[in-house]
């Protein structure tokens, strides 16, 4: 019955003339297709592969994390201290702490390549259950997914090349680490003396988690693409597992 009513629908789409009406006509029909488990998780798995190697392979080029402001890493809040008295040094100030976002920038640029072969095969373990759950969720039901399952597993595995990252003469010849313990070595001798607390912070750790929670960002960007607009892809199983979530849940 319902392969009698998609052809009624196609023939009917030839009575029209606006090419629209066609396709809109025509991704009714296929809508009407019900889906396998298979399908499903074949679908949802691409849509994440898709969206983490874009993601990884943004964030990797040169100001892909620096010049968004959606992920773009600051100083760590303790470091508040430290940016507030530094800049008031007349011509190093600013140039100090500038270079210093830019050092910590780059090493998750360095370091963002890394991370999606780690993503990727995390999205092998998603099951006939999760893929549901995540086909009838929100619009980033997919990605809260991932980071709530994998999020401690890929901080593990991803911590050392930021820090290995972190170690990289990037800029001017000098590691990301070793601006930040000049920084805050001399903050530190000074500030018993102005009356501040000293600072102690793992720039590693820090800088793992904010570039995660940017790579996390911008796959989450991705599924909302693919959700609102499923038919743009060139993936046939893309089309149909988000076609058919778009139209019938």
């Amino acid at each position: 019955m319902k392969r009698i009513s998609i052809i009624i629908l196609i023939i009917s789409a030839m009575f029209f003339s606006s090419c629209d009406v066609l396709q809109q006509v025509l991704d009714e029909a296929s809508s009407q297709t019900t889906l396998t488990n298979s399908e499903i998780i074949q679908g949802l798995k691409e849509a994440l592969t898709e969206g983490a190697v874009s993601s990884s392979s943004v964030l990797h080029a040169t100001d892909g994390y620096f010049k968004d402001q959606a992920v773009k890493i600051l100083l760590p809040p303790e470091a508040n201290v430290i940016v507030e008295n530094i800049r008031k040094v007349p011509g190093i100030g600013d140039k100090t702490m500038d270079d210093l976002v830019l050092r910590i920038n780059r090493s998750a640029e360095d370091a963002a390549i890394e991370a999606k072969p780690i993503f990727i095969s995390a999205v092998k373990t998603m099951t006939i259950q999760d893929g549901m759950a995540i086909l009838k969720g929100g619009n980033t039901a997919a990605t809260d997914y991932l980071r709530r399952k994998t999020y401690t597993q890929l901080k593990s595995a991803f911590s050392p090349k930021i820090n290995t990252s972190l170690n990289k003469k990037l800029v001017g010849n000098v590691s990301t680490n070793k601006a930040w313990t000049d920084v805050t070595s001399l903050y530190n001798k000074v500030a018993p003396f102005i009356g501040k607390p000293t600072v102690n912070t793992d720039l590693g750790d820090y800088v793992t988690r904010k570039a995660l929670d940017g790579l996390f960002v911008k796959v989450a960007d991705e599924e909302k693409k693919i959700r609102a607009n499923p038919y743009q892809y060139t993936s046939d199983i893309i089309k149909k597992v988000f076609g058919y979530a778009k139209s019938n849940l």
